[in-house]
Formats: structure tokens, C-alpha cells, sequence
């Protein structure tokens, strides 16, 4: 077994030659969009944001209040996966706003980093979820909704809860509380990262 400074530098070493992915997670009115963008920019990354990439049926299809099914999802999630096997083959840093909600949903995306092998623990794609209660979740959608600047349906927001798949602790996924102000949720985010993934360059505590 690998001793913990030995692990870090290996980790650290494939971070410098083939880049780094955040993943910013969860359901629809978490903050993925907003605390992804924000952390980009404090990391001096690239954010991309995974409803960019739903076809236009998925688009239509959800704003019509009908739920996605696995056959609208995995080529959608397959074509985030080659998005970011092109970025990190390029060593660059990378933040992803996208629900990601399943664990196999996951373990599609986690294959955009090309050294990662299925079920091992080291990948440079990894995931931070927004947790955020269903009030506030739902105060959040009716807002948008009022103001025309989204495509996601409220009465969605349920289905996504239900679909919602975190129970596994071997994954690694860290939780941030983002049901308050977003600067308070980019403050923990970068904290967690920190704590969590100490090998990576120091911008990711916040200095520019």
C-alpha cells in the first residue's frame, strides 16, 4: 500500500499532466451554476456548464415537465465525458455545473480522465455536492421560473430528489451546505478542496 505522501505526490503529478476536473453537483436550484462559474474563476479554471450540452429534445422535453430517461441522459453524459477528456488531456483545469445525480452517472463522467480505471479510487475528476433543503430548492425554481432563466420546470425538482444517489462513502463525494449565501458556499467549497486534495497547485485556497 501506498503511504500518504507517496500517494499525494503521484496524485499530484497527474494533476500537473492531465489537468483537473471539479465537479459542482446536484439537483436543479442547488447553486451549480452559480458557485461553479465563482470557483472557476477562483481557481483560475474553465467553467462548463452540462445543460450547454443537452441535445434539444432533452431541452424540450424537460421544459414540458417530462423527466429525462436513461436513454436521454447517457449520451448526454457521454458527450460530457469526452468534453472533458479533451480538456484534461490538455492539462487544464476544469469546473463542471451538472445534477451528476447517480452513481453511475458518475462513473461515466469520472471516465473523461484517461489514466482512470473503473472502481479505484484515484481520478482527477472529483465531486462536490451542494446540499440544499426542498423548500429552499423549491423557492429557488419558482423564482427562476418567474423570470424566464431556465428551462427546468419546478414541478421537475421531485423527480430529481428521488433520483438523487449519494449513499456510497467510498466514491468521495464532499458536501457542502448551499442553502446560504453563495460567497458563505464558495468559502466552504474551497475549504473542503483544500482539506480534501492538498496536492494540487495552492489557488485552489483562494489566492489569484
Amino acid at each position: 500500500m501506498l503511504n500518504s505522501n507517496l500517494s499525494c505526490t503521484l496524485m499530484y503529478m497527474l494533476f500537473l499532466f492531465t489537468g483537473i476536473c471539479i465537479v459542482v453537483m446536484g439537483v436543479s436550484g442547488a447553486g451549480k451554476s452559480t458557485i461553479g462559474v465563482m470557483l472557476a474563476e477562483v481557481i483560475n479554471g474553465r467553467f462548463l456548464d452540462a445543460d450547454d450540452y443537452h441535445s434539444q429534445s432533452n431541452k424540450d422535453k424537460m421544459k414540458n415537465g417530462i423527466p429525462l430517461s436513461e436513454e436521454d441522459r447517457i449520451p448526454w453524459l457521454e458527450t460530457l465525458r469526452d468534453a472533458l477528456r479533451v480538456s484534461l488531456g490538455k492539462g487544464e483545469t476544469v469546473v463542471l455545473g451538472c445534477s451528476a445525480l447517480q452513481k453511475h452517472y458518475r462513473d461515466i463522467l469520472r471516465c473523461g480522465d484517461a489514466n482512470y480505471i473503473p472502481g479505484s479510487n484515484v481520478c482527477n475528476i472529483k465531486f462536490v455536492l451542494l446540499s440544499v433543503g426542498a423548500e429552499v430548492l423549491s423557492a429557488r425554481l419558482e423564482k427562476r421560473a418567474a423570470e424566464g432563466k431556465h428551462f427546468m420546470p419546478p414541478k421537475l425538482l421531485q423527480s430529481q430528489i428521488d433520483l438523487l444517489q449519494i449513499d456510497d462513502e467510498s466514491e468521495g463525494i464532499l458536501k457542502v451546505d448551499a442553502s446560504l449565501e453563495p460567497h458563505h458556499t464558495l468559502k466552504s467549497v474551497q475549504a473542503l478542496l483544500s482539506s480534501y486534495l492538498p496536492s494540487i497547485p495552492v489557488h485552489l485556497n483562494g489566492s489569484v
